[in-house]
């Protein structure tokens, strides 16, 4: 069998000839613009000549790309096919499904032996990082972004969105209820977090002081103030757990602990939060594993 190119370098200038683009096949395959042009540069090298015009512009393909295009688009079609011919038998699969650290251990790991009571067939393998994990290269099957705007990449679906609320132990409270006043929120030791610092809407303390001015002008100045501060989300609520103050959190991330009643919220001003999106490559052979994940996590919401 004669040695072939890599096959990121294959796919990579199939999507490109097929959308005549190499920003829409980096947006299709999860990756940046230069990677797409640095695999095709390869695929070139190892064909021995161009296979795109890129000046004049716009992208065009030369003779040996016209060649090769159809060949390979009809081959992938051919392995998709084929993958989707499948016997659809779940028992014994696995669905990789990667997750911000903190949506993983404080959300979707207290859940999953719900998961298996309802699909004790099909085993989640959870990769909780905050690094943005290459679908289309195979490192997930399935991710789940927390974003404000609906990601580009892949196929996405919006599953739920959280909102911010100041939360503590129930024991900082008068008989463990929400307070009604804002005024007496002011009483209670207020503790920080770093939150995307670049971002000007982050749920922080002075942003949602700045909301409670809008009801109440007459809160004081120095409410703003914290009494500790983490650069860590998981230690700033290890902080609240231990009954050190209130802080401003995710009402999705804090849910199993608002659930038992261990925390509620001391106050009901909110501020907007992000969404959490399911993503898959649109052509994955899972789809209908993904459909159920993406079912069953809308249900336990």
């Amino acid at each position: 069998m004669k040695k072939l190119p890599p096959l990121n370098a294959l796919r990579a200038f199939e999507s490109a000839a097929r959308h005549l683009s190499f920003r829409l096949a980096a947006a299709e395959l999860g990756v940046t613009p230069t990677a797409i042009s640095h695999q095709i540069r390869l695929l070139e090298e190892s064909c021995g000549q161009s296979l795109f015009r890129r000046r004049p512009r716009p992208l065009r393909l030369t003779a040996a790309g016209e060649m090769l295009f159809p060949v390979l688009r009809n081959g992938f079609d051919s392995f998709a096919a084929a993958l989707a011919s499948l016997p659809g038998d779940l028992t014994g699969q696995t669905l990789r499904v990667t997750t911000p650290n903190a949506f993983a251990s404080r959300w979707l790991v207290p859940r999953l032996p719900k998961w298996r009571e309802i699909q004790p067939q099909i085993t989640l393998e959870v990769i909780g990082t905050d690094r943005v994990l290459n679908l289309a290269s195979g490192e997930a099957d399935v991710a789940i972004r927390y974003a404000r705007h609906v990601p580009s990449e892949h196929v996405s679906h919006e599953l739920f969105r959280d909102a911010y609320f100041p939360v503590c132990r129930p024991e900082l409270l008068p008989e463990g209820k929400s307070l009604t006043e804002l005024e007496d929120l002011c009483r209670l030791p207020r503790i920080h977090y770093d939150w995307m610092k670049m971002d000007a809407e982050s749920p922080t303390w002075r942003r949602w002081w700045r909301v409670a001015r809008d009801q109440n002008s007459n809160l004081p100045r120095d409410a703003e103030t914290c009494q500790a501060s983490f650069r860590e989300e998981a230690h700033a609520i290890a902080a609240v757990l231990a009954g050190q103050g209130v802080a401003i959190c995710s009402d999705i991330i804090l849910a199993p602990e608002l659930e038992r009643g261990e925390l509620v919220k001391a106050h009901r001003l909110s501020l907007p939060g992000l969404s959490y999106y399911l993503i898959h490559r649109p052509e994955h052979r899972q789809k209908a594993v993904i459909a159920q994940f993406a079912n069953w996590l809308r249900s336990a919401i």
